[in-house]
């Protein structure tokens, strides 16, 4: 494709599309890659930050950016563009849908541009930035890509509220059908909800940066007690965002992904001694940091993400085991949960592993073990590894003794069995022996303990795609 240069715009329409592109480039860097033919989408080049990306967006003032054949071939010929020359896409999304008007052909040529995307899934970064109403057809195009950022007047959904009502008798608006709180706490369809406008845009300029100039490590890091953020009696519950913060470098990009959705699981990009780094933490504040089928879902798709584009993983784990209950085993725990096992069991990026407290049975292989192929192990020295909390696994091995005595020395036999029974299993130090954890550190070095270590491991990426799981 040719470029041409793009003339300056004044007082358009806030839905015009090149309007929308230029005001995420950096000033002056937007080249129209195709002619703005009122064909339902525009697409552009230009730079973000100094990076070079290719964009594409609707156009919401031709039948509500309603896409046919000759848009479809815009976003077909941009995702060539950033093939070829291996550079982030991103997508700005307000469309009606397939045009009508097209008929059948519309639906082809979306296919056509989901056959694009879906080549281009896990090669080149792919964020959606979603304006306005996006439905049918529209709706799937963002659901395909890596990251996608809601705007508060954004909308995505399959059917509409009449259709729904027509069909199903369901009375619902558009906003509930389809607006930032559906998406945020319900379906996990949009990673990122912006409170404005303005603020979509300056996300999608970080998620630019962190993929596309990841940078490198420095391991000349300050150090500060850690454990500070972490509570030493095990039943308490906690925050997991400020030792996140903590860790981190305090005035890099950081973008937490999918905040509210399956909130037991803490997923975050950002930068570590320079360089970007995905965090995956269980947060001990809802449900207790436990895994549930959602929560070794959302790790697994973040995972596979940081795997496809290079990376690197800081895994941080506080976690008693996966969630009990026949919901859990309903909704698919153990399907949903083998996704996390094989998202980091194929993982090969540099990825290690912290144990804050605890580390307990199956949600302790599942949180990037030594055995699924983790770079390093680090554990604090008063952290517990096992198979289960000490007191749970004496009530199990010991039940018929503790039943036949009296109420009021059972919890004193309790605590006498668990502590030998610590001894008899080893926890953190067993661990330790057998080389499931590489080393004990101390709060106050982690930082610089975890830089070493992923500075020191070969860069890699992963050569798979990034499947919507």
């Amino acid at each position: 494709m040719n470029a041409t240069e793009v003339d300056p715009l004044d007082g358009l329409d806030p839905r015009d599309p090149v309007q929308r592109i230029e005001k995420l480039l950096d000033a002056g860097t937007c080249q129209l890659l195709t002619e703005n033919n009122k064909c339902g989408m525009v697409a552009a080049t230009g730079n973000v930050a100094g990076n070079k990306v290719i964009v594409f967006a609707s156009d919401a003032t031709v039948k509500s950016g309603a896409l046919g054949i000759d848009g479809s071939k815009v976003i077909v010929s941009a995702y060539k563009e950033a093939m070829a020359a291996q550079l982030p896409i991103v997508g700005i999304w307000h469309s009606g849908g397939a045009r009508l008007s097209d008929g059948v052909a519309s639906l082809d040529a979306f296919g056509e541009v989901f056959q694009s995307m879906i080549s281009a899934s896990g090669r080149i970064p792919q964020i959606s930035l979603v304006l306005g109403p996006t439905a049918g057809g529209g709706a799937y195009g963002p659901a395909l890509t890596d990251v996608v950022v809601l705007a508060p007047e954004g909308r995505i959904f399959v059917t509409g509220p009449d259709v729904v009502k027509s069909v199903t008798g369901e009375d619902i608006d558009i906003a509930s059908l389809g607006g930032p709180e559906a998406h945020s706490k319900n379906s996990g369809v949009a990673h990122v909800i912006a409170s404005s406008e303005n603020e979509a845009y300056a996300e999608v300029k970080d998620l630019i940066s962190l993929f596309a100039d990841q940078g490198h490590f420095d391991v000349n890091l300050a150090d500060s007690d850690l454990s500070v953020h972490v509570p030493a009696v095990t039943k308490r519950t906690y925050e997991v965002h400020p030792l996140i913060d903590a860790i981190l470098d305090r005035d890099g990009a950081k973008l937490e992904l999918l905040p509210v959705w399956a909130a037991n699981m803490t997923t975050v990009l950002g930068r570590f001694g320079g360089r970007t780094v995905g965090v995956v933490a269980n947060n001990p504040q809802h449900l207790g940091g436990v895994l549930d089928s959602a929560a070794g879902e959302k790790a697994a798709r973040f995972v596979r993400t940081c795997d496809a584009f290079g990376i690197p993983l800081i895994v941080i784990a506080d976690v008693t085991g996966f969630a009990p209950g026949s919901g859990q085993e309903w909704e698919g725990a153990v399907r949903r949960g083998a996704k996390l096992l094989h998202a980091f069991g194929e993982a090969v990026v540099p990825r290690v592993t912290l144990i804050t407290r605890r580390a307990y049975g199956g949600a302790y292989v599942a949180m990037n073990s030594k055995s699924l192929g983790a770079t390093r192990v680090f554990a604090w020295p008063h952290a517990e590894v096992s198979v289960m909390g000490a007191i749970a696994a004496v009530r199990v091995l010991h039940r018929r003794l503790l039943a036949d005595l009296p109420e009021s020395a059972r919890a004193d036999m309790e605590l006498e069995l668990a502590a030998e029974h610590e001894k008899i299993s080893g926890g953190v130090a067993r661990a330790v022996e057998i080389g499931a954890v590489d080393e004990i550190i101390e709060p106050s070095a982690t930082r610089t303990a975890l830089a070493r270590a992923l500075a020191a491991a070969p860069h890699r990426r992963g050569d798979h795609g990034n499947i919507p799981l």
